[in-house]
């Protein structure tokens, strides 16, 4: 009988730069955050970062892993997928600062709006295919949520803009979900 196999210890380092890092972005943003900053609270050499991570930007592309968890669209109501996705936002940004950090990063790095566009594009593009009777209209659809998810994301959570802070997500949902209704099942006409 063999035994199992022991994790590894550069697992284990990887494991420790990540969470250090995702906590060093949420709270210094991209900019501010420093390699050596990241590799004191993991506890390592910021040299052993370098070597996992290649640089600041490969760390923050690794660290900004995100999944949006959208819900499953065709199980929504037609007439309701605009509020269920601005809830679905409002619940994971409250709940998460990854996107946030990312969004931070996002407006000034190269690497990290990449990022920002390849998630949107790779999981809202997917979720609006999944009901949307022309796929020619796909991409427009997702891109026209984004604007408003990301615009609302800004201002709210970056900007920290008083009236979008101070709005209670139900305001938020009254508000923007019609919107984000529009996009998903209107016509450029309505």
């Amino acid at each position: 009988m063999t035994a199992p196999a022991r994790p590894r210890r550069s697992d284990a380092t990887r494991a420790a730069i990540l969470r250090a890092a995702r906590e060093r972005f949420a709270a210094d943003g991209y900019e501010r955050a420093t390699i050596r900053a990241i590799a004191a609270d993991a506890r390592i050499d910021p040299s052993m970062v370098m070597r996992y991570y290649g640089s600041k930007e490969g760390l923050f592309a690794a660290a900004a892993e995100f999944d949006l968890r959208l819900p499953d669209l065709t199980a929504v109501p037609p007439a309701q997928l605009g509020e269920a996705l601005i809830r679905h936002f409002l619940a994971r940004w409250e709940g998460d600062e990854t996107l946030v950090a990312l969004l931070r990063a996002a407006s000034t790095n190269p690497g990290a709006a990449e990022r920002m566009r390849g998630i949107f594009a790779d999981q809202l593009a997917a979720a609006v295919a999944t009901f949307d009777t022309e796929a020619r209209t796909t991409g427009r659809r997702a891109g026209l949520v984004a604007s408003q998810i990301l615009g609302l994301a800004f201002t709210r959570y970056i900007v920290r803009l008083p009236p979008m802070v101070d709005a209670a997500p139900e305001d938020l949902v009254s508000w923007i979900g019609p919107t984000l209704q529009r996009y998903l099942t209107g016509r450029p006409e309505d």
